[in-house]
């Protein structure tokens, strides 16, 4: 049987596909080199959206780490001045995501300090990770980017996410049977702020007069569909 590229025609298809699949190769190994720059004296805005803000300067975000490469414009006269911010993150951690949730969310909105004594405390894997890529961001803070003092900072962001690597196994069971397992890996990502951490990280319940106040402004608000 005669081969398909050996048709007149399909022999300069070929030369043309394999000319722009080597273009391609040269122009994915072409790296961008960025400096970190210093963002204690940077303008803050009260709607400030760092994805918008990457998005706007260098494109579409590509990573975690990314942040720390975001430059703002000098504040103003007269404005206070921007608290500098470090993202630090962990990847390719051997644990479950579901069980290092629960490490995560133990030292959001506390002081830097007062997260290490908290992770101290607990016997378990997970906090003991989260101490040391809290000590790892805080050394970062004070040699990198210029911060003062190093317990002047509180955790404004902690979360975990599935790493792309798993793994599988095999768990063994009674009469020669066998399973196969899933070995998970997870990324974790910390954002430190400078300053002192908020009175609430997370909304506080409403009291009674709140909700009724609430409850009469939704009662007021009711409209009769369909009518004049």
């Amino acid at each position: 049987m005669v081969p398909w590229y050996s048709v007149r025609g399909f022999g300069a298809l070929k030369q043309l596909t394999e000319i722009l699949t080597r273009s391609n190769r040269i122009a994915t190994c072409i790296i961008i080199q960025r400096r970190n720059f210093h963002i204690t004296s940077c303008k803050r805005d009260k709607l400030y959206d760092p994805e918008e803000s990457y998005r706007t300067k260098f494109g579409p975000k590509k990573g975690w780490l990314d942040y720390n490469d975001i430059v703002y414009a000098p504040t103003e006269e007269g404005e206070p001045p921007r608290p500098a911010e470090i993202c630090h993150q962990r990847d390719n951690i051997m644990m479950s995501p579901k069980k290092f949730w629960y490490a995560a969310c133990l030292v959001r909105g506390l002081s830097i300090d007062e997260a290490i004594k908290q992770c101290d405390f607990s016997k378990r894997l997970a906090p003991k990770i989260v101490k040391e890529v809290l000590l790892e961001a805080q050394e970062m803070a004070v040699h990198d980017f210029n911060v003062e003092f190093q317990s002047n900072l509180w955790i404004a962001d902690s979360f975990v996410q599935e790493h792309f690597r798993y793994n599988n196994g095999i768990r063994r069971h009674a009469r020669g049977k066998a399973s196969k397992i899933t070995l998970k890996f997870s990324t974790y990502c910390v954002r430190l702020r400078e300053g002192q951490p908020p009175k609430h990280y997370y909304a506080p319940e409403p009291s009674g007069t709140e909700k009724l106040e609430e409850y009469i402004r939704g009662q007021r608000k009711r409209r009769i569909l369909y009518s004049l």
